[in-house]
């Protein structure tokens, strides 16, 4: 895996990566122009491709049919510099009108325990908790 990126702005860099393109910036109160996204930003949104990416084939294997899936995640930062990631939280929102519960509590786990490797990599620096609604209604697990 190799990115490569070149400042286009006061703070903001254009990143290559595998033919994509895309624009990291900084905040206006860090001196930026906001013109993308955040790098942290960014990263705590790899955690939702990675786990969704995952828990899509899973279910997909499992023979769950679903119409619906979405996932959002939600931190605070530490106040000391550097500035990180305190406990991030997970909701999976599921729509579906085959609810297995088991396997799609199973899907989620997977993704979040065995394959999915932001989630390993962010998990050793903070905690991670995930909730599931399926349906509109969060499971108790």
């Amino acid at each position: 895996m190799k990115v490569s990126g070149i400042q286009t702005g006061k703070k903001a860099f254009e990143i290559s990566q595998d033919g994509f393109k895309y624009t990291l910036d900084a905040t206006k109160e860090a001196g930026g122009e906001e013109k993308g996204p955040t790098p942290k930003a960014l990263l705590l949104s790899s955690i939702i491709g990675c786990s969704g990416i995952d828990v899509s084939v899973i279910l997909d294997k499992m023979r769950v049919p679903y119409e619906h899936l979405e996932i959002t995640a939600e931190t605070e930062q530490t106040e000391d510099e550097p500035k990180v990631f305190k406990d991030i939280i997970l909701q999976y929102h599921i729509r579906t009108d085959s609810p297995d519960e088991k396997k799609i509590e199973r899907a989620v786990r997977l993704s979040m325990e065995k394959y999915c490797g932001v989630t390993a990599m962010l998990g050793k620096h903070s905690d991670i908790h995930y909730e599931i609604y399926l349906n509109g209604e969060k499971l108790q697990s």
